[in-house]
């Protein structure tokens, strides 16, 4: 009897401690979300649609851009996007309105597929993501100096030379770190040419197109000199 009565206690006990467990877990997670939904109130975006799911990323990578504070931009998931993660765009609905009221697309592929490999955006480093958003970016800034017919050439010459690819490219890394972005595009680049299952074909392609990791801190220490 007496063992039990022991027995019924250590069940009883052990029911306790298992819920207290639960309860602390199950209250640690309701107020870390509310703590993230409040820190997310607090940042606000203007003009800006942005996914929850890249948020926090999108944040930091318009914080650097103070020229586009007014500017629309609507950060949208596709299922896919050619040969690419993101894509910046100007909405064709105002690509003749002023330069100043134009609105802009970032797409963002949910899935992307490179040689086989299939990434998620949500398996993408923070800093990686940064990056990307902020070279994305860089293309917009590099669009408001456009007219519309400026735009429209823009894009012929996009999809049928490759030397204008990679001078678009470059223009757009070069935005990004002339405004303080230098550390996320280099790990955007760390990302894709170290990343082992990646073929040698798309990492030359990457080399050819985009500033190189040398060039980038040498416009990183340019800009540190000008600031001492």
């Amino acid at each position: 009897m007496y063992e039990t009565i022991n027995l019924r206690s250590a069940i009883k006990l052990a029911i306790l401690v298992i819920t207290a467990i639960l309860f602390c877990q199950w209250n640690g997670s309701t107020l870390y979300a509310q703590k993230t939904m409040k820190q997310k109130d607090t940042l606000k975006f203007e003009n800006k649609i942005v996914p929850d799911e890249i948020w926090r990323e999108t944040y930091v990578a318009l914080s650097h851009y103070p020229e586009l504070k007014e500017t629309p931009i609507e950060f949208k998931f596709k299922k896919n996007i050619q040969k690419s993660f993101m894509q910046a765009q100007p909405k064709l609905s105002g690509l003749f309105k002023n330069k100043k009221d134009r609105a802009y697309f970032v797409m963002i592929s949910e899935h992307i597929e490179i040689e086989d490999q299939v990434f998620d955006v949500k398996n993408v480093p923070s800093d990686v993501l940064i990056g990307w958003i902020g070279h994305e970016l860089g293309h917009i800034m590099d669009y408001r100096e456009r007219s519309a017919l400026n735009m429209i050439w823009f894009g012929i010459k996009y999809l049928t030379s490759k030397t204008y690819i990679q001078e678009a490219e470059r223009a757009a890394d070069t935005y990004a770190v002339n405004h303080g972005l230098g550390k996320y595009i280099i790990a955007t680049k760390d990302f894709i040419l170290n990343h082992t299952h990646l073929a040698d074909s798309y990492k030359a392609r990457i080399k050819k197109l985009y500033l190189s990791q040398e060039e980038i801190m040498v416009l990183i220490d340019e800009i540190d000199e000008e600031e001492d």
